[in-house]
């Protein structure tokens, strides 16, 4: 069976974005780029939302893909690799391979997708996972905390859900950036 993991970057006051939307600020360093790799190389399938798909489909056809650091080459085969699920009702239609939308979060078609899935499961976004947590189907956090406080935005964790975790395993970069990797106690 596989894990559904929850996976994140967040500022060390706890958001994914500033008040006006900008997290230029959460950018990984070529290091902690290839942790992140690493990570992400077993993943199977990304569930997102809407906002988050449309961030992260810049990795469909990254520009100039050829003259950048490896591990931005390394990160655009991964994801494209990988199959996504996208939770929208405002799309049409995918931009990206591997991509189907669905209307609506289903917790048990989510279960069914964890119980015949052959490799793990990442969600993002916080109003996406909201919907994860609260159904129990969230297994792990990935949580990258970058070194800066920006004072407000949208928070890294959902809203009015309660989730224990233990910590599994953390690790500190150069740049300040801590990982810590976290079994969800449902």
């Amino acid at each position: 069976m596989a894990e559904l993991i929850y996976s994140t970057i967040m500022s060390v006051d706890g958001y994914i974005a500033d008040e006006d939307g900008n997290f230029d600020w959460a950018a990984p360093g070529e290091v902690v780029h290839s942790f992140i790799n690493d990570l992400e190389r077993p993943i199977g399938t990304y569930l997102y939302g809407r906002r988050m798909y449309e961030v992260m489909r810049y990795w469909e056809s990254p520009p100039d893909l050829a003259d950048e650091p490896a591990c931005i080459q390394d990160f655009a085969e991964i994801w494209q690799a990988a199959d996504k699920v996208v939770y929208s009702t405002t799309l049409d239609a995918a931009s990206s391979a591997r991509t189907r939308i669905e209307r609506k979060f289903d917790p048990d078609a989510v279960r069914q997708l964890k119980a015949s899935a052959a490799r793990n499961i990442t969600i993002a976004g916080p109003g996406l996972a909201s919907h994860a947590f609260t159904a129990g189907l969230v297994d792990a956090c990935q949580v990258f905390v970058a070194p800066v406080v920006v004072g407000g935005g949208t928070r890294a964790f959902p809203e009015r859900v309660r989730c224990r975790l233990e910590l599994l395993d953390e690790r500190r970069f150069d740049s300040g950036v801590a990982y810590l990797h976290y079994r969800a106690a449902n």
